[in-house]
């Protein structure tokens, strides 16, 4: 009886929990808007500072509760449908067994040191979140490191731990992400651009190391333990990978062409989101491009690779739909207009603190802020023309404003269940609840951390 009051909800019970309590704060919250302008420097459309105004209350009724679960789903439409056709794109590679090649060849390489693959990939996905903002570009490798990390002895938590969590971690901390630091200095008018670029160098590699260290550390003690794994006795379906069965496997030339595609999908998705700005739409297309010549050159037929993706969609059904609830969340608080009512009682009682009290402040206010505004590009728009005229009231530089955005931004990306998280565990089967396990204790640590560098950065003006 004790074990059933202990049971963690059901992701789809958590995140309906979530819509109830945004449709009770549309009727205990005022609404209120900003007044927003286009900006010709920025080319964006920003909040004009001090034009918080009440406006009509729309609270959002019992019956309209419900509409907007569907609203949610129809509104994060391109988000599913690009998890649905990068994952089965993925899905169909897997069923050509090349990966499956390519990993008993790495877990040759590696033996006796698979440890070592864990600070390797997930510095090297911090970097490219560092330097060119690289992010939703990684989903398309969960799959492959949830079932290399499982055949290394792991699971598929370490699996998403080496390609997320790294790539999160130097989005966060990022010294020159174009995506959040550059486009918050120039909100900031701060010039020249990145400046602060050695103190946030620093801040990186503290923040990296940190979750690698965290990754190890869980990854050693289920090795020697498996049933101390989050996610031990869940079925991982096509994403597990057989240890002695990949050992054993070795290239055939088809193989070896099947990953010539993988690769050139890789290069040409970076090449085209560093210069073309592409985003979900050109990468989902990439993607089909790959699984359809992939399936192809394995030799299935038409027909085959129709049922494939078929059936690789119908594996990430439950992960579709967590995140089209997710953000039915946000829709109630559009309806009832108290998005910017949020922001703006977060933001207000911080020009009555000293100076570092305020600079923290705003680090806790941009994190909670990031529930409510997932977007990084978005939340600076919003938020960073009241920061930076409020980091002049209190004394501190617009430089360490821009510090309290990003490290709020970036970090609880992967937290909060109106983010990106949704697709990350959707994709690596990982149910939310237990990514929180593994995950919040490492944030509250976190935290503390970055309200360290943030005092440091007012304390010694090093921003």
């Amino acid at each position: 009886m004790s074990e059933r009051k202990s049971k963690v909800p059901h992701t789809f019970v958590l995140l309906f929990g979530l819509i109830v309590l945004a449709v009770i704060g549309t009727y205990v919250l005022p609404a209120g808007q900003f007044d927003r302008a286009k900006d010709e420097r920025t080319n964006r459309t920003l909040v004009v500072p001090g034009t918080y105004h009440h406006v009509e209350q729309t609270p959002v009724s019992p019956f309209n509760t419900f509409i907007a679960i569907q609203k949610g789903m129809v509104d994060a439409g391109e988000i599913i449908f690009f998890v649905f056709l990068v994952y089965a794109s993925f899905f169909v590679v897997l069923q050509t067994g090349a990966l499956h090649a390519f990993i008993g060849w790495l877990l040759r390489i590696l033996k006796g040191k698979e440890i070592l693959a864990i600070p390797v990939f997930m510095y090297t996905f911090a970097l490219g979140g560092a330097i060119f903002g690289m992010y939703e570009e990684t989903f398309g490798f969960i799959p492959l490191f949830v079932g290399l990390a499982i055949a290394m002895g792991y699971d598929a938590i370490v699996g998403v731990s080496m390609v997320c969590f790294g790539v999160a971690m130097g989005f966060a901390a990022a010294f020159m992400n174009p995506f959040t630091v550059g486009i918050a200095q120039k909100i900031a008018e701060i010039d020249p651009l990145f400046e602060g670029m050695g103190f946030r160098m620093v801040c990186w590699f503290v923040m990296v190391s940190m979750a690698v260290l965290w990754t190890m550390r869980y990854a050693k003690k289920i090795k020697q333990d498996p049933t101390k794994s989050l996610v031990y006795g869940l079925d991982m379906g096509s994403l597990a990978l057989d240890h002695d069965e990949l050992v054993k496997s070795h290239f055939r030339p088809k193989d070896k062409a099947i990953l010539a595609v993988v690769v050139g999908t890789v290069v040409l998705l970076v090449w085209g989101v560093i210069e073309k700005g592409w985003y979900f739409d050109e990468i989902a297309g990439l993607f089909l491009i790959m699984g359809f010549a992939s399936g192809l050159l394995s030799g299935m037929s038409p027909s085959k690779l129709a049922s494939c993706y078929l059936e690789g969609c119908r594996d990430i059904v439950f992960g579709a739909l967590v995140i089209g609830l997710s953000r039915g969340v946000l829709v109630v608080m559009k309806e009832g207009q108290i998005i910017d009512t949020v922001v703006n009682g977060l933001a207000q009682p911080l020009s009555n603190f000293p100076s570092w009290v305020g600079a923290e402040g705003m680090l806790i206010v941009q994190t909670l802020i990031n529930f409510f505004i997932p977007s990084g590009s978005g939340q600076a728009a919003t938020t960073m023309p009241i920061m930076a005229p409020l980091s002049d009231l209190l004394g501190i530089s617009r430089n360490t404003a821009v510090l309290a955005f990003q490290f709020g931004d970036g970090f609880s990306n992967i937290l909060w269940p109106t983010t990106l998280l949704p697709v990350i565990c959707s994709i690596s089967k990982v149910p939310i609840e237990k990514w929180w396990k593994y995950f919040v204790p490492f944030f509250l640590l976190l935290f503390v951390v970055q309200m360290v560098f943030v005092w440091a950065a007012v304390a010694f003006n090093l921003l």
